[in-house]
């Protein structure tokens, strides 16, 4: 069990029973460090991020009765935001480097899944390098890399056909792993647990704790909060209605993967892209199934990657089928979200992809298990932000750490939270004894990443993405070969992502709709069928958590419908989004006759609205704790 009791010895036994919907319950003893606060009114600060709820007077009558509140502040040595693998290898490296030293050091990690490996998705192949380095007896403790990758092929689809492809070298997978990300990030909490690491799933961090300078300047983080449960629709407290915890550190490390929403916040407050001249962060897509496919259809420890169909020349991508253990396939395919078409739907793509033969003679009379969606970070070694602050540090896929070409960012996300970690440790040996819970900025961080693999594995490849923009498909893959085979990033110059992926939509009447084929439900699947397979699950009268920023509903569909002809619809893989016809709006306001409607309890998490949403009016922000897809074999 991931939710587990903390042994109490020689601490002051405060015990609060605390229970997250879709979560076990976790009786807690918490350090003399725990203590009381009055917090400012949840109603009123969640107000002032969503918009679209409009402040009347019974919230503010809640308001008020929330002032008398108080919320549990719980101060520790490091806490980590996000069970992954970079925080998760974070805060075992954090343990093992204290206990070397014989120090006891309190590492707590929240998690927003209900347990650890839930919101885990990765078309995974997994180089073992940094697990080598952080559990070296891995294998002897029953990690679960057990298909290695045997062969590489790469091949370029056209409507009908393939033609093999040379692969580059920093594809091959010789001594790696296909592996369920979901699971090996589960034993790392397993692993994180035996070292005492204070593992509490089902808690989203929602809010950072600013610390503030006299004139009102955010210097840096003291903290998180996590969000309040027991509130429905209307923001007004139900019956199990508690509000988040305050966490208190000096140190915070935020490992919330691709764009993470504190994380978000941290670069826009303390401008760690301005600090460091970083290029704006570029996305994809990465849609993926997981099939039971027939024995004769099966070759163990086959790794293959594609370019091509089903995309057009103008969009960049590729798909992916890997033949894990007992003959199942993980398949998937990563659309880049510069694409231009808003009638261009990565999930219809998806599914037309299937039923081309080179994955439909494999996946013929199998069985589809599991289905997911999540954004990647695609900017590369020119879009790393500033990834130190007074606080804390960003690492793992929040920070960019993904090698596209190379298409792995696991073993460089564990890395980077080892980094952090002992860069964390050797500064809590240097804290303010008067003040040991201070904000510390852990600067030795970007030392130990530069003097790393990550950064040079970065640079080597760091003109391979952007290089599709000016050059085009096929000018973009002659000049990646020439990179990645002989050239290897020893140019003197660097190409820049110049413009958001947003930025890229074309209007509506530029372009061209797109008429995809229905599914069959052999190989393909409508996208309601697919949600089911990802075990989501959200408690249905909770606040929505997908908030139309800045703008009311009306304006939002008059500037993504009148110019784009709803885009969001399409680019959802969860039918989160639907523009109802004017005949089903309920009397309620529209525009170009349509309504906007949120059905946020499908949302999968993957964070695509809110990168590609043509006027950046929808903010992703934590649901309660414990929601969202229950991946495991993914």
């Amino acid at each position: 069990m991931l939710a587990r009791q903390v042994n109490a010895a020689a601490r002051v036994p405060a015990v609060a029973r605390l229970v997250r919907p879709g979560a076990m319950k976790l009786t807690r003893s918490f350090t003399s460090n725990v203590r009381r606060i009055v917090p400012l009114p949840s109603c009123v600060s969640q107000q002032t991020t969503v918009r679209s709820f409009h402040l009347s007077r019974k919230v503010l009558e809640k308001a008020e009765e929330a002032i008398e509140d108080e919320r549990v502040v719980d101060e520790v040595d490091v806490l980590i935001v996000g069970g992954g693998p970079a925080g998760l290898s974070a805060a075992i490296r954090a343990k093992q480097l204290a206990e070397a030293k014989g120090e006891e050091i309190r590492v707590v990690l929240l998690e927003k899944g209900a347990e650890i490996g839930n919101h885990i998705l990765s078309g995974a192949v997994l180089q073992p390098t940094a697990l080598d380095e952080l559990i070296p007896d891995w294998k002897e403790k029953g990690a679960p890399l057990n298909q290695p990758a045997l062969e590489d092929k790469m091949v370029f689809l056209t409507e009908k056909g393939s033609i093999p492809m040379p692969e580059p070298p920093q594809m091959h997978n010789k001594g790696n792993y296909i592996v369920s990300l979901s699971r090996v990030t589960k034993w790392l909490g397993e692993q994180a647990e035996e070292l005492g690491v204070e593992i509490y799933p089902g808690f989203a961090g929602a809010q950072l704790v600013w610390d503030v300078a006299e004139d009102g300047t955010k210097r840096g983080i003291k903290g998180v909060i996590t969000n309040d449960i027991g509130v429905n629709k209307e923001r007004q407290r139900k019956d199990n209605y508690e509000p988040g915890m305050e966490f208190r550190a000096p140190i915070t490390l935020l490992a919330e993967g691709a764009h993470g929403s504190l994380s978000l916040q941290a670069i826009k407050e303390l401008k760690l892209r301005e600090a460091v001249g970083a290029d704006p962060q570029t996305y994809g897509i990465g849609i993926k199934e997981v099939w039971r496919v027939k024995p004769e259809n099966h070759q163990a420890g086959l790794v293959t990657h594609s370019m091509g169909f089903p995309l057009t020349l103008d969009t960049y991508g590729g798909s992916f089928m890997y033949h894990m253990e007992d003959n199942m396939v993980s398949l998937g395919l990563v659309v880049g979200l510069d694409y231009e078409n808003p009638y261009l739907s990565p999930f219809q793509e998806f599914q037309r992809m299937k039923h081309h033969p080179f994955f439909a003679n494999v996946l013929e009379g199998g069985e589809c298990l599991a289905y997911g969606a999540r954004v990647l970070n695609e900017g590369g070694y020119q879009s790393i932000p500033k990834v130190h602050f007074s606080g804390g540090a960003i690492v793992g896929c929040s920070a960019g750490f993904l090698n596209v070409p190379k298409i792995k960012g696991t073993h460089n996300a564990m890395k980077s939270g080892m980094l952090a970690a002992e860069a964390a440790v050797d500064a809590l040996a240097k804290r303010n004894e008067e003040d040991p819970f201070a904000p510390m900025d852990i600067a030795e961080y970007k030392t130990k990443l530069d003097n790393s693999w990550i950064m040079p594995e970065l640079y080597e490849v760091r003109n391979i993405r952007p290089s599709f923009h000016p050059f085009g498909f096929f000018g973009g893959l002659i000049y990646s070969g020439l990179e990645a085979m002989f050239l290897k990033g020893r140019v003197p110059w660097t190409l820049h992502h110049q413009k958001q992926d947003h930025e890229y939509t074309k209007p509506a009447a530029l372009c061209k709709p797109i008429d995809y084929p229905k599914p069959d439900g052999k190989l393909s699947f409508d996208i309601l069928t697919s949600v089911s397979r990802t075990g989501t699950n959200h408690a249905e009268d909770q606040p929505i958590h997908l908030v139309v920023k800045d703008l009311d509903y009306k304006t939002h569909v008059d500037r993504n419908v009148g110019t784009f002809d709803g885009p969001l619809g399409r680019v959802c893989p969860a039918a989160v989004y639907e523009y109802v016809p004017k005949e089903d709006a309920n009397g309620e306001e529209h525009a170009h006759g349509k309504k906007l409607v949120i059905n946020s309890q499908n949302c999968i998490h993957c964070k695509t609205c809110s990168i590609k949403t043509p006027d950046q009016s929808i903010t992703w922000t934590v649901p309660e704790g414990g929601g969202g897809p229950k991946y495991s074999l993914t």
